[in-house]
């Protein structure tokens, strides 16, 4: 199934679109309640000293065009969940089943990161930071108000990464959360982030 819909959000934008709104209006029916009470209890757990982490709202999407804008040439070749210009993003930020969210040091976003829920209990994630404020554990944080939201909802979390892509194989090189589910094409391989077993 996750190679259909990878070949599908590639290759057929239209069949694409139809898929994920039809995806949102159901997501927003069963789950919406749920996923605003649990995002308020995991982003109370990671409070910051130094950086907010939050959900995006419109206000914020001049602010992640030029976070994705900025980024040194092939940061973005494997990211790629949504088209980046202004028109898009305010088309993606209006499906209920896909939640943005960013990093923010003051008024500048430094992290962007989001949730591809799917009415089958099954989550896709992905983050990007940006290229001034990597290694300063933003990235970590990220992860886990990610992996805490799509756990604490009840979904499977889930991603497809590209064996290709450096800069995530070595983020991912010690995440003891992350097995790989199966090999997919194109040097992409689905993986699930799990929690730790008690103990481990």
């Amino acid at each position: 199934m996750e190679r259909i819909l990878l070949f599908i959000k590639h290759n057929v934008r239209i069949l694409w679109s139809i898929i994920e709104w039809g995806n949102g209006v159901t997501f927003s029916l069963m789950y919406r309640s749920r996923l605003e009470e649990v995002l308020n209890g995991v982003f109370e757990e990671v409070s910051d000293s130094h950086y907010t982490f939050r959900k995006l709202v419109q206000a914020d999407l001049n602010g992640l065009h030029q976070l994705l804008d900025s980024q040194d040439e092939g940061d973005l070749d494997y990211f790629k969940p949504h088209g980046f210009d202004i028109t898009s993003l305010k088309r993606q930020i209006e499906i209920p089943s896909f939640l943005m969210m960013g990093a923010f040091d003051g008024e500048k976003m430094a992290g962007y990161f989001f949730l591809r829920f799917f009415a089958n209990k099954k989550c896709f994630v992905g983050r990007l930071t940006d290229k001034d404020y990597r290694s300063k554990g933003i990235g970590q944080t990220m992860n886990r108000i990610m992996y805490e939201t799509a756990w604490r909802m009840g979904f499977r979390c889930l991603s497809t990464i590209s064996r290709n892509n450096t800069l995530v194989m070595k983020a991912h090189a010690e995440n003891r959360n992350m097995i790989v589910l199966k090999e997919l094409a194109g040097d992409y391989m689905l993986v699930e982030f799990v929690r730790e077993e008690l103990g481990c």
